[in-house]
């Protein structure tokens, strides 16, 4: 089978690779119709998560038709079409127990990661019980692979645990597909400001289209003052950090209201300054999270009844073929105008 394969720091191929089978009687063969690339992909291809060693197939996102089961699995059949979720949860461990599927001991975010993932033709997903989701009948499979990843991250590490409520003034930073997919999920809450934070123009028109209430190019070095002007002085009741530089963490620092909520979602591959001198007594929450995916249903149904259009947030189109030239095409937006791309097996 085709298999988009890391092979280093900067390095990618498109290779030919065996086809996956069953190990453990958990697991089920998903032959994979559609799939995307993740930020967190281009963070591998950085060196940034050492977990993903060379030679692994990438991809943690996808939809697909299942091919096979093991023997333990009951809730999917041969032909079944399912989403796939970026987190394998064995459902019985502690942390499971507690919905911190991310955390699972057997599983997390392994797909892509630890074992091979979803960009390819087809994938091994453990734990396909508690892992993979039936597409409902009708279901828009390019709007479903957002829900693989992006869109409960953006709402689960970002709305959940920034504490957005009724009234409040939120700040997004970083303009790209998880935080446009926190601006979409943070509109459920009815917050009065969503400012949303990036240098790239094309992506605030983006923004204000998807209900950003202001937006700020951070271009010029003026974001503090530009926000305090917006908010009286006061800064934002939640800012959620959607890039993973060093920056872009310290202007949430910045930003932030007495009494407010920082919610990280980037993946962070160096070290951030925390500035306490300016914050230890200004009651500010913290906040880090990967994704559990346990708003996966809430977000499947809000799909169906069409409460959020998660198809806004694609812009490219690519065959399995042309994954290269979909990394790329990812990799440099500021250029291509890229969101998130769908690759088609």
């Amino acid at each position: 089978m085709k298999a988009l394969v890391y092979l280093g720091p900067g390095k990618k191929a498109l290779e030919e690779r065996p086809k996956p089978e069953i190990i453990a009687p958990t697991d089920a063969i998903v032959k994979i119709t559609k799939t995307t690339i993740c930020g967190t992909d281009l963070h591998i291809l950085k060196g940034d998560v050492p977990s993903c060693q060379p030679g692994r197939i990438l991809g943690h996102e996808g939809v697909g038709v299942v091919e096979t089961v093991g023997m333990a699995v009951t809730a999917f059949k041969p032909g079944d079409r399912v989403l796939i979720s970026c987190i394998s949860a064995c459902g019985k461990c502690t942390y499971c127990r507690k919905l911190m599927y991310s955390h699972c001991t057997t599983g997390g975010w392994i797909l892509g990661n630890s074992i091979d993932g979803t960009q390819a033709e087809f994938v091994r997903t453990p734990y396909a019980d508690t892992s993979l989701y039936p597409i409902p009948e009708g279901a828009d499979e390019e709007a479903l692979v957002m829900l693989s990843d992006i869109l409960p991250t953006g709402f689960e590490c970002g709305v959940l645990n920034g504490r957005v409520q009724p009234g409040c003034s939120v700040a997004i930073v970083g303009a790209g597909p998880i935080g446009l997919a926190a601006l979409l999920t943070a509109q459920f809450y009815s917050p009065a400001e969503i400012i949303m934070i990036d240098l790239d123009d094309n992506r605030l028109e983006v923004a204000k289209r998807f209900g950003a209430t202001a937006v700020i190019n951070s271009a010029d070095g003026n974001t503090v003052e530009a926000l305090m002007q917006l908010t009286g002085g006061r800064g934002v009741d939640t800012a959620i950090e959607a890039v993973g530089i060093p920056v872009t963490f310290e202007l949430c620092e910045k930003i932030i209201a007495p009494g407010g909520t920082i919610a990280n979602i980037g993946v962070h591959g160096t070290t951030v300054d925390l500035h306490l001198e300016s914050l230890w007594n200004r009651n500010i929450t913290i906040t880090t999270r990967l994704v559990d995916t346990v708003s996966t249903p809430m977000l499947l149904k809000t799909l169906e009844s069409n409460k959020i259009d998660p198809k806004l947030l694609i812009t490219h189109r690519f065959k399995l073929d042309q994954i290269l030239q979909a990394y790329e095409t990812f990799a440099h937006a500021a250029d291509t105008h890229a969101l998130k791309v769908i690759i088609e097996t």
